[in-house]
């Protein structure tokens, strides 16, 4: 069945229903929204001369992310890769070490893993969580994992596996909690890359609902402008342990040792800081959080509904999970179907996108260990983004309800 053809039903109400929307014009998959405070704390940030990295809007910012996320603790960095990479080296990264990931997610989760002089080993994906899964780890744990004075030794590589690093893709929680039950059995610190799922949450091993990102030893959000709430540029580091916040905090701001007017720094630092411009932004659409969510699942529901029975498969969150809609996705036949579909899409000004290449055909990353990747292979030709914003308007909001 030619599915992805002009004239096809479901790609014109799929159209039909992206125009309603967004309107008119150019469609882009997914842009920030301001329409609260962002203004004001702005130029009250300028008034004040705190514009760079002092200033009481960044650690508002992060009470505020902390508060919302369930958190104990928040370090807010200049963006989601400088958090990863802290992350991974407060969790015992080093270099000459293995972190497990996968290879299906953004190329950041790699790099971050990769500045630290560690090689990343990449695991397969669940189909539908497009997340690391835990049996996949089980299994690689059992065939290449041995327990070694007191560390775990990947025995194809001969380094130590120092963490596990699994994604939260498009913001469908994987299921962490197993994962995070498989290594807690090897002793493997978890790092999770909660980047792109402000707002997700998963059922936790005693049935509640848990925030992703704090179910690690520690977690990191992005604040890129394409996320659900946007500083511009940055990210942040959550965790329920005070002495790996204080740890985080020290190395994001150059290791600077507290003093009046001395510069004395005890160790290697980042200057990783989040600028209290950026912060400011923050906290205007930190203010409006809940209503973006909201808003993000009805435009959810109306895909949702639109393709219900349609050749286009929308792909949902699996149960004991619950998403926040960051990038709605859709499944397609093959990758013909799936290269004819995103042919079209954009040729009409709607910018869609397919999932990212698989990291280990990357250049970089081509000799990284890995366990077949099937999943991830699969789901590489067949996934495809189509656009997510919240509707700019509320005319365009309030339609949404109709």
């Amino acid at each position: 069945m030619q599915i992805m053809n002009h004239s096809d039903a479901s790609y014109l109400e799929l159209m039909q229903e992206i125009r309603r929307l967004y309107g008119a014009g150019p469609v882009p998959l997914h842009r920030p929204i301001f329409e609260g405070n962002e203004r004001q704390y702005l130029v009250d940030c300028i008034d004040s001369n705190f514009v760079s990295s002092v200033g009481e809007k960044v650690a508002e910012f992060e009470r505020k992310i902390a508060d919302f996320v369930g958190a104990d603790h928040a370090v807010a960095t200049v963006n989601g890769t400088a958090a990863l990479h802290v992350s991974l080296q407060l969790a015992g990264v080093e270099a000459n070490t293995d972190v497990i990931t996968q290879a299906l997610t953004f190329v950041a989760t790699c790099n971050a893993i990769k500045y630290l002089g560690a090689s990343p080993v990449f695991i397969d994906v669940d189909r539908d969580t497009l997340g690391l899964s835990a049996i996949a780890l089980s299994t690689f744990l059992e065939k290449h994992a041995e327990r070694k004075n007191g560390q775990i030794i990947n025995k194809f590589s001969g380094r130590r596996l120092a963490a596990c690093l699994p994604m939260h893709t498009f913001g469908i929680p994987c299921r962490i909690a197993d994962l995070k039950e498989v290594c807690e059995e090897w002793g493997i610190p978890v790092v999770e890359d909660a980047a792109e799922s402000l707002g997700s949450t998963s059922r936790n091993q005693s049935g509640g609902w848990q925030h992703t990102g704090t179910f690690g030893e520690l977690g990191v959000l992005s604040f890129n402008g394409n996320k659900v709430i946007t500083t511009g540029g940055g990210g942040m580091i959550i965790t329920n342990d005070a002495s790996l916040a204080v740890r985080a905090k020290h190395l994001t701001t150059t290791a600077k040792s507290p003093h009046a007017y001395e510069f004395v720094h005890d160790e290697l630092g980042y200057n990783y800081r989040m600028p209290n411009l950026n912060a400011a932004l923050g906290c205007a659409q930190a203010e409006r959080l809940p209503e973006m969510l909201k808003r993000k699942s009805e435009v959810a529901d109306r895909y949702r509904k639109i393709l219900t029975s349609s050749p286009l498969q929308f792909i949902e969150a699996p149960e004991g999970t619950r998403r926040n809609n960051w990038l709605n996705a859709v499944l397609l036949e093959s990758r013909e179907k799936r290269d004819e579909f995103l042919n079209n899409c954009n040729a009409e000004g709607v910018m869609v996108r397919p999932i990212w290449t698989l990291m280990n055909r990357l250049k970089m990353y081509r000799h990284c260990q890995h366990d077949g990747l099937e999943n991830s292979q699969w789901l590489e030709d067949r996934v495809v983004n189509i656009p997510s914003s919240v509707p700019e308007s509320s005319a365009v909001a309030n339609n949404i309800q109709e």
